[in-house]
Protein backbone atom coordinates (compact mmCIF):
# COMPACT_ATOMS: atom_id res chain seq x y z
CA UNK A 1 0.00 0.00 0.00
CA UNK A 2 1.14 3.35 -0.54
CA UNK A 3 1.78 6.07 1.62
CA UNK A 4 -0.17 9.62 1.31
CA UNK A 5 2.99 10.95 0.49
CA UNK A 6 2.98 9.57 -2.37
CA UNK A 7 -0.30 10.63 -4.05
CA UNK A 8 0.24 13.94 -4.31
CA UNK A 9 -3.08 16.09 -4.19
CA UNK A 10 -4.90 12.31 -3.44
CA UNK A 11 -7.78 12.07 -0.74
CA UNK A 12 -5.87 9.98 2.19
CA UNK A 13 -9.70 8.81 3.41
CA UNK A 14 -10.96 8.18 -0.40
CA UNK A 15 -8.18 4.97 -0.75
CA UNK A 16 -7.43 4.43 3.03
CA UNK A 17 -10.78 3.10 5.06
CA UNK A 18 -8.25 2.90 8.10
CA UNK A 19 -7.06 6.95 7.87
CA UNK A 20 -11.21 7.74 8.30
CA UNK A 21 -11.62 4.78 10.64
CA UNK A 22 -8.09 3.68 12.55
CA UNK A 23 -9.91 0.69 13.47
CA UNK A 24 -10.45 -1.24 10.73
CA UNK A 25 -6.55 -2.05 10.23
CA UNK A 26 -6.47 -3.97 13.54
CA UNK A 27 -7.44 -7.52 13.69
CA UNK A 28 -10.94 -8.84 14.15
CA UNK A 29 -11.71 -10.54 18.06
CA UNK A 30 -12.00 -13.49 16.29
CA UNK A 31 -8.65 -13.22 14.54
CA UNK A 32 -7.00 -11.61 18.10
CA UNK A 33 -8.75 -15.28 19.59
CA UNK A 34 -6.99 -17.83 16.77
CA UNK A 35 -3.63 -15.46 16.89
CA UNK A 36 -3.11 -15.92 20.27
CA UNK A 37 -4.43 -19.80 20.60
CA UNK A 38 -1.33 -20.09 17.92
CA UNK A 39 0.80 -18.88 19.97
CA UNK A 40 -0.43 -20.45 23.58
CA UNK A 41 -0.24 -24.37 21.09
CA UNK A 42 3.36 -23.34 20.21
CA UNK A 43 4.21 -22.83 24.36
CA UNK A 44 2.87 -26.32 24.64
CA UNK A 45 -0.46 -24.87 26.56
CA UNK A 46 -2.98 -28.11 26.05
CA UNK A 47 -5.95 -25.98 26.89
CA UNK A 48 -4.92 -23.12 24.57
CA UNK A 49 -7.81 -22.02 22.50
CA UNK A 50 -9.79 -21.74 26.19
CA UNK A 51 -7.40 -19.67 27.62
CA UNK A 52 -6.54 -17.59 24.58
CA UNK A 53 -10.57 -17.16 24.81
CA UNK A 54 -10.82 -16.22 28.32
CA UNK A 55 -7.59 -13.42 28.27
CA UNK A 56 -9.33 -11.78 25.11
CA UNK A 57 -13.07 -11.80 27.19
CA UNK A 58 -10.52 -10.19 30.58
CA UNK A 59 -9.30 -7.54 28.38
CA UNK A 60 -12.40 -6.90 26.37
CA UNK A 61 -14.25 -6.40 30.21
CA UNK A 62 -16.97 -9.57 28.58
CA UNK A 63 -18.00 -13.12 29.53
CA UNK A 64 -16.14 -15.40 26.96
CA UNK A 65 -19.35 -16.88 25.98
CA UNK A 66 -20.36 -13.24 23.99
CA UNK A 67 -16.81 -13.30 22.80
CA UNK A 68 -18.71 -14.07 19.28
CA UNK A 69 -20.91 -11.45 19.27
CA UNK A 70 -17.96 -9.14 20.09
CA UNK A 71 -17.20 -5.81 18.97
CA UNK A 72 -13.58 -5.46 16.84
CA UNK A 73 -10.76 -4.51 19.72
CA UNK A 74 -9.36 -1.14 19.82
CA UNK A 75 -5.53 -0.88 18.71
CA UNK A 76 -5.07 -0.85 22.96
CA UNK A 77 -6.85 -3.66 23.55
CA UNK A 78 -5.12 -5.61 20.94
CA UNK A 79 -1.69 -4.38 22.30
CA UNK A 80 -3.26 -5.25 25.97
CA UNK A 81 -3.90 -9.07 24.76
CA UNK A 82 -0.84 -9.03 23.14
CA UNK A 83 1.14 -8.94 26.13
CA UNK A 84 -0.96 -11.20 28.26
CA UNK A 85 -0.82 -13.98 25.68
CA UNK A 86 3.23 -13.61 25.81
CA UNK A 87 3.05 -13.85 29.17
CA UNK A 88 1.31 -16.95 29.47
CA UNK A 89 2.91 -18.28 26.98
CA UNK A 90 5.76 -18.24 29.68
CA UNK A 91 3.85 -20.39 31.82
CA UNK A 92 2.34 -17.61 33.99
CA UNK A 93 -1.08 -18.86 35.30
CA UNK A 94 -4.11 -17.94 33.37
CA UNK A 95 -5.54 -17.20 36.72
CA UNK A 96 -2.43 -14.84 37.82
CA UNK A 97 -2.91 -12.77 34.62
CA UNK A 98 -6.93 -12.34 35.12
CA UNK A 99 -6.40 -11.80 38.99
CA UNK A 100 -9.01 -14.12 39.13
CA UNK A 101 -10.85 -17.35 39.62
CA UNK A 102 -13.58 -19.55 39.19
CA UNK A 103 -14.75 -22.10 41.47
CA UNK A 104 -17.73 -24.02 42.05
CA UNK A 105 -20.20 -20.67 40.62
CA UNK A 106 -17.87 -18.82 42.40
CA UNK A 107 -15.76 -16.07 41.69
CA UNK A 108 -12.57 -15.69 43.21
CA UNK A 109 -9.96 -12.90 43.91
CA UNK A 110 -6.44 -15.22 43.53
CA UNK A 111 -2.77 -14.46 42.94
CA UNK A 112 0.94 -14.75 43.75
CA UNK A 113 0.61 -15.77 46.95
CA UNK A 114 -2.09 -18.01 46.91
CA UNK A 115 -3.21 -21.46 45.87
CA UNK A 116 -5.18 -21.50 42.49
CA UNK A 117 -8.20 -23.92 43.05
CA UNK A 118 -8.28 -26.41 40.49
CA UNK A 119 -11.43 -27.91 39.02
CA UNK A 120 -11.20 -31.69 40.22
CA UNK A 121 -11.46 -30.15 43.53
CA UNK A 122 -15.25 -29.17 42.74
CA UNK A 123 -15.84 -33.28 43.58
CA UNK A 124 -15.32 -32.15 46.92
CA UNK A 125 -17.73 -29.07 47.17
CA UNK A 126 -20.78 -31.84 45.63
CA UNK A 127 -19.68 -34.29 47.95
CA UNK A 128 -20.18 -32.07 51.13
CA UNK A 129 -23.56 -30.73 50.18
CA UNK A 130 -24.88 -34.59 50.02
CA UNK A 131 -23.06 -35.27 53.14
CA UNK A 132 -24.79 -31.49 54.67
CA UNK A 133 -28.04 -32.79 53.99
CA UNK A 134 -27.20 -36.21 55.64
CA UNK A 135 -25.81 -36.07 58.71
CA UNK A 136 -28.33 -32.63 60.18
CA UNK A 137 -31.59 -32.90 60.98
CA UNK A 138 -33.81 -30.96 58.25
CA UNK A 139 -34.07 -27.22 58.72
CA UNK A 140 -30.88 -27.23 61.00
CA UNK A 141 -27.74 -25.43 60.74
CA UNK A 142 -24.81 -27.93 59.50
CA UNK A 143 -21.36 -27.18 61.20
CA UNK A 144 -18.79 -26.90 58.66
CA UNK A 145 -14.93 -26.76 58.51
CA UNK A 146 -12.57 -26.19 55.48
CA UNK A 147 -8.70 -26.70 56.24
CA UNK A 148 -6.12 -24.96 54.41
CA UNK A 149 -8.59 -23.33 53.42
CA UNK A 150 -6.45 -20.58 50.77
CA UNK A 151 -8.26 -18.29 49.03
CA UNK A 152 -11.40 -19.91 50.43
CA UNK A 153 -12.49 -21.60 47.27
CA UNK A 154 -14.19 -24.33 49.27
CA UNK A 155 -15.46 -23.06 51.92
CA UNK A 156 -16.96 -20.36 50.29
CA UNK A 157 -18.61 -22.78 47.63
CA UNK A 158 -20.06 -24.75 50.06
CA UNK A 159 -21.57 -22.06 52.25
CA UNK A 160 -23.33 -21.49 48.59
CA UNK A 161 -24.79 -24.57 47.74
CA UNK A 162 -25.32 -25.24 51.20
CA UNK A 163 -27.75 -21.96 52.48
CA UNK A 164 -27.91 -23.56 56.49
CA UNK A 165 -23.97 -24.50 56.45
CA UNK A 166 -22.40 -22.43 59.15
CA UNK A 167 -18.58 -22.92 57.96
CA UNK A 168 -15.36 -22.02 59.35
CA UNK A 169 -12.40 -21.29 56.78
CA UNK A 170 -9.17 -22.41 58.61
CA UNK A 171 -5.53 -21.03 56.99
CA UNK A 172 -2.55 -19.87 58.57
CA UNK A 173 -0.63 -18.20 55.50
CA UNK A 174 -0.59 -13.93 55.90
CA UNK A 175 -1.18 -13.69 52.31
CA UNK A 176 -3.77 -16.34 51.40
CA UNK A 177 -5.50 -15.05 54.60
CA UNK A 178 -5.93 -11.35 52.44
CA UNK A 179 -7.34 -13.37 50.08
CA UNK A 180 -9.66 -15.69 51.98
CA UNK A 181 -11.20 -12.28 53.84
CA UNK A 182 -11.28 -10.13 50.85
CA UNK A 183 -13.37 -13.44 48.85
CA UNK A 184 -15.37 -13.70 52.30
CA UNK A 185 -16.18 -10.42 52.08
CA UNK A 186 -17.28 -10.20 48.77
CA UNK A 187 -19.94 -12.76 48.69
CA UNK A 188 -23.64 -12.21 48.93
CA UNK A 189 -24.49 -11.32 52.87
CA UNK A 190 -26.53 -14.49 52.56
CA UNK A 191 -23.19 -16.41 52.41
CA UNK A 192 -20.82 -14.22 54.18
CA UNK A 193 -22.40 -14.00 57.40
CA UNK A 194 -21.95 -17.76 57.72
CA UNK A 195 -18.30 -17.58 56.79
CA UNK A 196 -16.23 -17.30 59.80
CA UNK A 197 -12.43 -16.99 58.67
CA UNK A 198 -9.89 -18.66 61.83
CA UNK A 199 -6.14 -17.57 61.39
CA UNK A 200 -4.15 -20.34 62.46
CA UNK A 201 -2.33 -23.99 61.81
CA UNK A 202 -4.76 -26.76 61.23
CA UNK A 203 -2.26 -29.08 63.49
CA UNK A 204 -2.50 -26.75 66.29
CA UNK A 205 -4.66 -27.46 69.15
CA UNK A 206 -5.58 -24.20 70.45
CA UNK A 207 -7.31 -23.86 67.06
CA UNK A 208 -9.16 -27.37 67.63
CA UNK A 209 -10.62 -26.03 70.35
CA UNK A 210 -11.72 -22.73 68.80
CA UNK A 211 -13.56 -24.96 66.24
CA UNK A 212 -15.03 -27.09 69.07
CA UNK A 213 -16.83 -30.52 67.74
CA UNK A 214 -18.18 -30.23 64.19
CA UNK A 215 -19.95 -32.11 61.41
CA UNK A 216 -18.76 -31.88 58.83
CA UNK A 217 -14.60 -31.23 57.24
CA UNK A 218 -13.56 -30.55 53.67
CA UNK A 219 -9.86 -30.35 53.35
CA UNK A 220 -7.85 -29.79 50.19
CA UNK A 221 -4.21 -29.76 52.01
CA UNK A 222 -0.89 -29.80 50.50
CA UNK A 223 -0.09 -33.28 49.58
CA UNK A 224 2.48 -33.52 46.81
CA UNK A 225 5.66 -35.54 47.56
CA UNK A 226 8.52 -33.16 47.33
CA UNK A 227 10.82 -34.57 44.70
CA UNK A 228 7.26 -35.05 42.38
CA UNK A 229 7.84 -33.09 38.92
CA UNK A 230 5.07 -30.19 38.93
CA UNK A 231 4.08 -28.30 35.96
CA UNK A 232 5.26 -24.69 35.20
CA UNK A 233 1.74 -23.43 36.47
CA UNK A 234 2.04 -25.37 39.87
CA UNK A 235 5.40 -23.67 39.92
CA UNK A 236 3.92 -20.72 40.73
CA UNK A 237 1.70 -21.96 43.55
CA UNK A 238 2.81 -21.48 46.98
CA UNK A 239 5.53 -24.28 48.29
CA UNK A 240 4.04 -24.40 51.54
CA UNK A 241 0.28 -25.16 50.07
CA UNK A 242 1.28 -27.81 47.48
CA UNK A 243 4.30 -30.09 49.08
CA UNK A 244 4.53 -32.11 52.01
CA UNK A 245 7.68 -33.72 52.98
CA UNK A 246 9.22 -36.74 50.96
CA UNK A 247 5.97 -38.91 50.38
CA UNK A 248 3.22 -36.24 50.49
CA UNK A 249 2.09 -37.86 53.12
CA UNK A 250 3.07 -35.67 56.26
CA UNK A 251 0.64 -33.32 56.72
CA UNK A 252 -2.63 -35.71 56.30
CA UNK A 253 -0.93 -38.37 58.77
CA UNK A 254 -0.89 -35.45 61.21
CA UNK A 255 -4.23 -34.53 60.25
CA UNK A 256 -6.28 -37.71 60.36
CA UNK A 257 -5.56 -38.07 64.86
CA UNK A 258 -6.98 -34.53 64.76
CA UNK A 259 -10.51 -34.62 62.20
CA UNK A 260 -11.05 -37.67 64.78
CA UNK A 261 -10.96 -35.75 67.71
CA UNK A 262 -12.77 -33.13 65.68
CA UNK A 263 -15.99 -34.20 64.25
CA UNK A 264 -19.09 -35.72 66.26
CA UNK A 265 -20.12 -39.11 66.21
CA UNK A 266 -21.27 -39.42 62.73
CA UNK A 267 -20.03 -36.54 60.90
CA UNK A 268 -17.91 -37.24 58.14
CA UNK A 269 -14.77 -35.85 56.75
CA UNK A 270 -13.39 -35.44 52.26
CA UNK A 271 -10.05 -35.30 52.42
CA UNK A 272 -8.22 -34.05 49.01
CA UNK A 273 -4.56 -36.88 47.67
CA UNK A 274 -2.18 -37.00 45.41
CA UNK A 275 -3.17 -39.47 43.01
CA UNK A 276 0.24 -41.39 43.93
CA UNK A 277 -0.90 -41.77 47.85
CA UNK A 278 -4.31 -42.76 47.84
CA UNK A 279 -3.94 -46.11 49.76
CA UNK A 280 -1.68 -44.91 52.20
CA UNK A 281 -4.81 -41.95 52.46
CA UNK A 282 -6.94 -44.89 53.52
CA UNK A 283 -4.71 -47.07 55.22
CA UNK A 284 -4.41 -44.13 57.89
CA UNK A 285 -7.67 -43.45 58.49
CA UNK A 286 -8.30 -47.10 58.68
CA UNK A 287 -4.74 -47.12 60.90
CA UNK A 288 -6.37 -44.70 63.28
CA UNK A 289 -8.92 -47.20 64.28
CA UNK A 290 -12.04 -44.11 64.48
CA UNK A 291 -13.53 -44.41 61.80
CA UNK A 292 -15.61 -46.14 59.27
CA UNK A 293 -17.04 -46.32 55.72
CA UNK A 294 -13.55 -45.12 54.85
CA UNK A 295 -13.59 -44.95 51.16
CA UNK A 296 -11.44 -43.87 48.04
CA UNK A 297 -12.86 -41.63 45.32
CA UNK A 298 -11.81 -41.18 41.83
CA UNK A 299 -12.16 -37.17 39.63
CA UNK A 300 -13.76 -37.30 36.40
CA UNK A 301 -10.80 -38.44 34.96
CA UNK A 302 -10.38 -41.81 36.67
CA UNK A 303 -7.07 -40.55 38.82
CA UNK A 304 -7.65 -40.87 42.59
CA UNK A 305 -8.39 -37.71 43.58
CA UNK A 306 -10.05 -37.92 47.82
CA UNK A 307 -11.22 -40.11 50.41
CA UNK A 308 -14.13 -39.65 52.78
CA UNK A 309 -14.66 -41.57 56.27
CA UNK A 310 -17.51 -41.35 59.01
CA UNK A 311 -16.42 -40.87 62.43
CA UNK A 312 -17.48 -44.03 64.22
CA UNK A 313 -19.59 -43.90 67.49
CA UNK A 314 -17.01 -44.10 70.56
CA UNK A 315 -18.86 -46.88 72.38
CA UNK A 316 -18.28 -49.12 69.10
CA UNK A 317 -14.29 -48.72 69.07
CA UNK A 318 -12.31 -51.11 70.50
CA UNK A 319 -10.63 -50.09 73.77
CA UNK A 320 -13.07 -47.01 74.49
CA UNK A 321 -13.63 -46.19 77.52
CA UNK A 322 -16.24 -43.54 78.72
Amino acid sequence: MTSPSDRSGANPSASNPSASNPSASNPSATALRARGAAALATAGIDAAATDAGWLLAHVLGIEPGRLILADDPTAAQAAAYDALIARRAERIPLQHLTAEASFAGVELAVGPGVFVPRPETELLVEWAARACADVAEPGAAVRVVDLCSGSGALALAVATAVPRAAMVAVERSPSALDYLRRNAAAQPSSVADRVRVVAGDVTDPDVWAELGVVDVIVCNPPYVPAAAPVSPEVAHDPAEAVFSGETGMDLIVELVPLLAEGLRPGGVVALEHDDTTAAATVDVFVADGRFTEVVGHRDLAGRPRYVTARRADPATVQGWKP
